[in-house]
């Protein structure tokens, strides 16, 4: 991804979460499927570290931190408004002080810009990488910022495949009037490093395929 499209994606973030922000969790509780089952699955330990990328008004992260408080959490977005709305609910939360959050792009963070050259022990994708513009050159970005034994997480929309075909059609046609759209490529991806034997994957259908949970642990 260039300097230019980076840009690119930093302004059409902020252009439409600078007002959806503040009602975002209490609209989107309804549909984002599967969040709370990935978060309360995954196997933290003492003294480890996460990271969510594209974390948004902070919603899992305050979550993750009231779960887990010796978690070190960390969050990235591309909407710096986001950012705001992040910092704000973890103060509110009382959970400031254990999350460090900042503007990135998924497809460029580096574990080191973040104070982590050893990486991270668990990196999260919510709801995240069907707006990414290059969700696959995301995915390896975030493998490669995965501390040994680490383990990649990602919850999103399926192909709604066991779901009514007018469900399905209305679903898709409303998500794309906010530039998501379902990423077939993530999960083959996944499993295809699988299958070449470069790490172990899981996938976990929820809601008859209305969305997914995907788990990758790469073989170090």
């Amino acid at each position: 991804m260039s300097a230019t499209q980076a840009i690119d994606v930093a302004v059409r973030m902020d252009r439409m979460y600078r007002h959806q922000r503040y009602i975002y969790d209490l609209s989107r509780k309804y549909y984002l499927l599967g969040r709370d089952r990935l978060l309360t699955s995954i196997p933290v330990e003492p003294g480890q570290a996460l990271l969510e990328i594209g974390c948004g008004t902070g919603r899992n992260l305050v979550e993750l931190a009231r779960l887990h408080p010796e978690l070190s959490l960390y969050g990235i977005d591309a909407s710096r408004a986001m950012i705001d709305s992040a910092r704000a609910s973890a103060s509110r939360a009382g959970v400031l002080g254990q999350i460090r959050l900042g503007f990135g792009i998924g497809e460029q963070v580096d574990a080191r810009d973040l104070g982590r050259p050893n990486g991270f022990d668990h990196v999260l994708f919510s709801y995240a990488l069907s707006m990414f513009d290059e969700p696959v050159l995301a995915l390896d970005q975030a493998i490669g910022m995965l501390a040994p034994g680490g383990s990649l997480h990602v919850v999103d929309f399926s192909d709604q495949g066991e779901l009514p075909a007018w469900f399905r059609r209305a679903l898709v046609s409303w998500l794309a009037r906010f530039g998501v759209h379902h990423r077939p490529e993530v999960a083959r991806h996944l499993d295809a490093l699988a299958r070449a034997q470069k790490g172990e994957f899981r996938f976990q259908p929820v809601a008859r395929r209305y969305a997914e949970i995907l788990t990758f642990r790469p073989a170090h």
